[in-house]
């Protein structure tokens, strides 16, 4: 009978028992331990993982289901250098320290042993006597399924057998142009998007349930990816998964991790790409984890000014280790690839440069050259990314960088980190703080919506307004802005219609596309009862609109690190605080984007125009189906040839209080008369080389006739009235119509 929670000793409990005399291996119902024989092919993952450079350590550690000498059963094998013994505790042997103790394949530091008998799902743990004697009890780091909390064991499982059906998408992004492609993400807590009420408790949906359930809303809603909070094993709640316990394992609260294989199956089959948060930073100090693993530091590095983030509460990983760093790139390629996941998301990666982050003076040290960089964080960083996209190179390498260190998103032999994108984080830090400031002091503020050009295609950016906004007490995304009720709507479908426009990738947390006024809690379904009001079911409608307009203009993700694909129009005028500029595709297909942050009607604002023609209004943030008022709209414009901001064209127009509008830009025209008249010179001189070769009489008798017909043909194009002959209309005519080639060059 399988032990339940309530009847597992506790580990004072097993400590004493360790003192006890061991069982017998062959006592009744009790699978014994085998005798260990060297494998030589044991020999090269444990020389890999010794040099950093098993990135697939996982196959080799852990537990896995295998047969030997006939008897199906379970081998074990652990990296604990400081250990004066390891045992395998669990079920099966009552958690006896002891009873079934590993032994040492390499003569150093990597433990072994197969017991017979185990089967999937079977709880275990290690049980490890340090130096000093006392007996740790530790959870897998390799395990591939956990029991869920509070209980926190780890579980035999076999990942073997899942059916994907995913391969068109597989092959689909290997050819798929990630950096110039379009990416809108909705980052989501898996746990709380939705959940199922039982009485006063709410449940969480295990990973396929959630799947199907989040889909046809992830569709309808018009989103690219979707961005999972981590979910890697964690023992709290309060966490949201940032401190992990489990890298190889995704959590349980959910299901299995055939479960979350079907999420992702799922996802793929339905054209949604799918990232997840991934925590290489830090890790928790729960007794059970990889804190202090065999009694001494093992995973976290050991000097104590480098090894704690003491405001979190939160252990270091010691990145010069090298099995530390088979262990973490191991993590990485097997979620990619084991999971089919599209991208990783790294937190904290500031914290993993900066020797002193969050640190006081003398809580620090410098590195060897006297700085401030983790130059071991650094190389381990260029490593881990090198390792990810030299085998996947259609994969997403995101990093949560808060600070302005160079080269994040280029290559590590360029001597950047390696990453193909960055979380632009002082574009976030920057907008927020002006949107939520008084309409009235924006004008002061001006420089925060113009500053992230600055540096905008220094970077593959990718602009979020994520989940650390909108929690502690900073407020809902719709209760930052200022305002009466409407004024806050207005607002953000204002802010919202400029994001989707800036360049970069666009990130939003979930919750904010309908205006949730709470905070998220995690233990909380999202308020979705607020659809049952018209300003929320209409800013949700806006933000669909925007969602499937992004992706079906080319000019707003085509060229987004580049100087080609933007262009200011109008980026100074502060007092009135109107900022307008265009997006183009690489067609040359120009959007013109102009936004009023303020609640003032500006009726007749004048502005530079890029080309001639007639501008039509196509999306509009104060439209009455999004909630606005709809009193302002703007007909199709015509420009004039009146040169303002730069431009030889200027266009007035009427911008709604509060409002983001976008413009078609017409297409430049050829100049079509000019062409004509080198069509006609041309064909002039090739006939005048014809007649050349005629005999010289009969030139000189042609030439007065030749006068006379060029006269005729000047009266004729100066009265304007009168029609060309057929037979000269037509090669004009054919000579106008330019290849496209020809036209994409020339716009």
């Amino acid at each position: 009978m399988k032990q339940t929670d309530e009847m597992k000793p506790t580990t004072e409990e097993m400590t004493q028992a360790a003192a006890e005399p061991a069982a017998e291996p062959a006592a009744a119902g009790q699978p014994a331990e085998k005798p260990l024989r060297h494998d030589p092919q044991d020999d090269l993952p444990v020389y890999l993982y010794k040099q950093g450079n098993n990135f697939e350590s996982q196959r080799f550690f852990g537990s896995h289901l295998t047969e030997r000498a006939g008897e199906k059963g379970v081998v074990f094998r652990l990296w604990a250098p400081h250990a004066a013994a390891v045992s395998v505790v669990g079920d099966f042997n009552s958690w006896k320290p002891g009873s079934h103790p590993m032994q040492k394949v390499d003569n150093d530091s990597v433990w072994e042993l197969f017991i017979p008998g185990m089967k999937e799902y079977d709880v275990y743990k290690y049980c490890v006597t340090t130096r000093a004697g006392e007996l740790v009890f530790k959870a897998d780091p390799y395990a591939l399924h956990a029991e869920t909390r509070p209980s926190n064991g780890s579980k035999v499982y076999d990942l073997s057998g899942f059916g994907w059906s995913d391969s068109a998408w597989m092959e689909a992004q290997k050819a798929r142009d990630a950096i110039n492609g379009p990416m809108n993400i909705y980052e989501m807590h898996a746990g709380s998007w939705r959940m199922k009420q039982d009485g006063d408790n709410y449940l969480p949906y295990n990973y396929s349930e959630l799947a199907d359930l989040l889909i046809p809303y992830l569709q309808d809603m018009g989103y690219t990816h979707v961005e999972l909070l981590p979910i890697m094993e964690y023992p709290f709640d309060g966490s949201w998964g940032y401190q992990v316990t489990g890298y190889f394992a995704p959590t349980s609260r959910y299901g299995t991790p055939k479960d979350l294989m079907a999420f992702v199956d799922k996802m793929h089959n339905a054209g949604i790409g799918v990232i997840m948060d991934w925590v290489p930073a830090h890790f928790p100090k729960d007794q059970f984890g990889l804190y202090m693993f065999d009694g001494e530091p093992c995973y976290e590095d050991p000097n104590p000014r480098r090894g704690e983030h003491k405001e979190w509460g939160t252990m270091v990983f010691n990145f010069g280790m090298k099995e530390v760093q088979s262990f973490l790139i191991s993590s990485a390629l097997y979620w990619l690839e084991q999971y089919h996941i599209d991208g990783l998301r790294v937190d904290a990666v500031a914290s993993m440069l900066y020797l002193d982050y969050n640190r006081r003076d003398g809580e620090w040290e410098q590195n060897v050259n006297g700085g401030k960089e983790n130059l071991e964080a650094i190389a381990f960083l260029q490593k881990l990314n090198t390792a990810v996209l030299t085998r996947h190179p259609e994969k997403y390498m995101i990093a949560e960088e808060s600070t302005a260190w160079p080269k994040v998103t280029k290559p590590a032999s360029d001597g950047g980190l390696g990453f193909n994108f960055k979380w632009n984080m002082g574009w976030m830090n920057d907008m927020l703080s002006y949107m939520s400031s008084d309409p009235i002091y924006r004008s002061y503020n001006h420089n925060k919506v113009t500053f992230s050009f600055f540096y905008a295609f220094s970077e593959n950016f990718i602009l979020p307004i994520s989940h650390d906004e909108v929690v502690h007490g900073k407020c809902s995304l719709i209760n930052k802005m200022p305002g009466e009720y409407e004024d806050k709507f207005a607002n953000l479908r204002t802010f919202f219609g400029y994001m989707m426009a800036h360049p970069g990738k666009k990130l939003l947390f979930m919750g904010q596309e309908f205006g949730q006024f709470n905070e998220w809690y995690e233990a909380k379904p999202l308020d979705w009862m607020l659809l049952d009001y018209d300003k929320h079911k209409q800013l949700q409608t806006y933000v669909k609109t925007l969602n499937q307009f992004y992706k079906d203009t080319p000019a707003f993700w085509q060229v987004d690190y580049s100087w080609e694909g933007f262009q200011w129009i109008v980026p100074d005028d502060y007092q009135q605080s109107v900022v307008a500029f265009l997006r183009k595709d690489a067609a040359g297909k120009q959007i013109m984007i102009v936004c009023n942050f303020t609640p003032v009607l500006r009726d007749g604002y004048i502005m530079g125009a890029p080309v001639s023609g007639t501008y039509k209004e196509i999306l509009n943030s104060d439209d009455a189906a999004f909630g606005g008022s709809g009193q302002y709209h703007n007909k199709s414009v015509r420009s004039k040839k009146v040169p303002m901001h730069g431009f030889d064209q200027s266009i007035t127009l009427t911008l709604p209080p509060l409002s983001t509008i976008y413009f078609e830009v017409p297409a430049p025209r050829a100049p079509r008369a000019a062409k004509t008249t080198k069509t006609a010179k041309a064909a002039a001189e090739k006939g005048t080389a014809a007649k050349k070769t005629t005999k010289t009489t009969k030139a000189a008798g042609e030439k007065k006739t030749t006068a006379a017909k060029r006269t005729t043909k000047s009266k004729v194009e100066k009265g304007a009235p009168a029609k060309e002959p057929k037979a000269e209309k037509k090669p004009a005519a054919k000579r106008t119509r330019k290849p496209k080639a020809d036209k994409a060059a020339e716009e």
